[in-house]
C-alpha cells in the first residue's frame, strides 16, 4: 500500500498551481496509462477542488482519459452549467451519468455481524458492496477517485471509499448504509473517521477492491482563510491507494473544519447557497452540522433561497411527500420487516427536517 503524496497545514495553503504540480508528480510515478477513469464528486462539492484536479488530470493524460463518472449517489445529474463551472474546458463527451438503480453490479457482501455491530443490533443483514458497471467492467488501467474529506452526518467524514460505494453505488447499498448511519446516530458519527459504518466500507475495500482495481484516491482538505472565513483555501492534499491517505486527511479536517464553542448557543442562522442546495435532502445539512451547538429549546433559522423540493431523486421526492418520516421506532421496524418501499431507509434521513 502506497502513500504517494501528503501535505497538510492548519496555517498554510496550497495554491492551485501547487495542486497541478503535485498530481503531475504522482502521475509521473505511475507511468504510462492508456485508459483512465476519473470519479469526482458532483456540484454539491464544488469547493472541493475536485473539478480543478480533474482538469489537471485531463491536461496530463489527454486522450488516455476515457471516462469521467461523477459520484452522484442519488443526487441530480450534473447540469451543463454546473459542469462548465466546476470542470472548465474538460470535454462534455467524457462525462457519464451514474444510474444508481440500474447501472450497478454487486461485487461482494460484508457479513451481517458487522452490520449488526454498526447498527447497535438494530439491523441483522449483510451489506452489499455495489459499484457502477463502468468501473467494474470498463477495463481501465487507472481509476482516480477524487474528492474532499469533510465532516459528514452519515459516515463521520466524507469521501474515500464512500465516493465509490455510495457515490457510484446502488440502491440497496445506499439505502442500507444511510439507515445504518441514522440508527447509529449522527451525533456519535459526526467528525469521527473510524466508526462502525466506515469499518463496514473499509472491509469491503480490503476484500473486494484492493488488488483488483488500479485505484488511487486524491483527497483534499479545504478550510477558511485566516483573513476572511468566506474565502476558502486548500489546507491539505493526500494521494494514496488505501485508508492511510483518508485518515491523514480526516485528522487535518477535524482541525480546520470544526468550530468548537464553550457552551451551546440560543439561535443559529444557516445560509444555503442557492446553486449548491436545491432540496431538503441536501439542505438538511444545515441541521446536521449545527444541532449539537444549539441549546435545548433553541432555534435554527435556515435561509434556503434555492430549495424547491424534498428529494434529489424524483421517486424519493414523491415518497417523502407521501409518507413523511415515520419516526425512528417505526422506521427500524419497517426496515427489518421489509415493509414499505425500499427507499424508506435512506429517505428517512431527509424527512427529519
Amino acid at each position: 500500500m502506497v502513500l504517494y503524496y501528503e501535505w497538510g497545514s492548519t496555517t498554510e495553503a496550497l495554491a492551485d498551481n501547487d495542486l497541478r504540480t503535485a498530481v503531475r508528480s504522482v502521475f509521473d510515478k505511475l507511468g504510462e496509462k492508456k485508459k483512465v477513469l476519473v470519479v469526482p464528486p458532483d456540484f454539491t462539492r464544488f469547493n472541493s477542488k475536485a473539478g480543478l484536479l480533474t482538469q489537471h488530470t485531463y491536461e496530463y493524460y489527454g486522450e488516455a482519459l476515457k471516462d469521467i463518472l461523477p459520484a452522484l449517489g442519488t443526487h441530480d445529474p450534473v447540469s451543463g452549467h454546473q459542469r462548465e463551472r466546476m470542470f472548465g474546458a474538460v470535454p462534455e463527451s467524457l462525462f457519464r451519468i451514474h444510474d444508481w438503480r440500474n447501472d450497478v453490479i454487486t461485487i461482494g457482501h460484508v457479513p451481517a455481524d458487522m452490520v449488526r455491530a454498526a447498527s447497535d443490533g438494530k439491523l441483522d443483514q449483510p451489506w452489499p458492496a455495489q459499484l457502477n458497471k463502468l468501473m467494474v467492467e470498463g477495463g481501465h488501467d487507472l481509476i482516480l477517485s477524487i474528492g474532499q474529506v469533510v465532516p459528514h452526518e452519515v459516515l463521520g467524514m466524507a469521501n474515500y471509499n464512500k465516493n465509490l460505494f455510495v457515490g457510484i453505488g446502488g440502491a440497496e447499498a445506499i439505502n442500507l448504509s444511510h439507515f445504518i448511519g441514522a440508527v447509529y446516530g449522527m451525533e456519535r458519527m459526526m467528525g469521527v473517521a473510524d466508526n462502525p459504518l466506515r469499518r463496514v466500507l473499509n472491509h469491503a475495500s480490503e476484500q473486494f477492491l484492493a488488488g483488483v482495481y488500479p485505484l488511487i484516491y486524491i483527497l483534499t482538505v479545504i478550510g477558511p482563510s485566516d483573513e476572511d472565513p468566506r474565502v476558502l483555501r486548500t489546507r491539505g492534499l493526500y494521494i494514496g491507494d488505501d485508508a492511510e491517505c483518508f485518515f491523514k486527511a480526516a485528522a487535518l479536517s477535524i482541525q480546520v473544519n470544526f468550530t468548537l464553542l464553550e457552551k451551546p448557543v440560543r439561535k443559529v442562522v444557516a445560509f444555503l447557497d442557492k446553486e449548491e442546495f436545491q432540496s431538503t435532502w441536501l439542505g438538511n445539512k444545515a441541521i446536521y452540522r449545527t444541532r449539537m451547538m444549539i441549546e435545548d429549546g433553541g432555534e435554527l433559522l435556515v435561509l434556503a433561497p434555492g430549495v424547491r423540493k424534498f428529494g434529489e431523486d424524483e421517486a424519493i421526492d414523491a415518497l417523502i411527500r407521501l409518507v413523511r418520516w415515520p419516526g425512528a421506532v417505526k422506521g427500524v421496524s419497517r426496515a427489518r420487516g421489509g415493509k414499505g418501499p425500499p427507499e424508506l431507509a435512506s429517505s428517512g434521513i431527509a424527512c427529519s427536517l
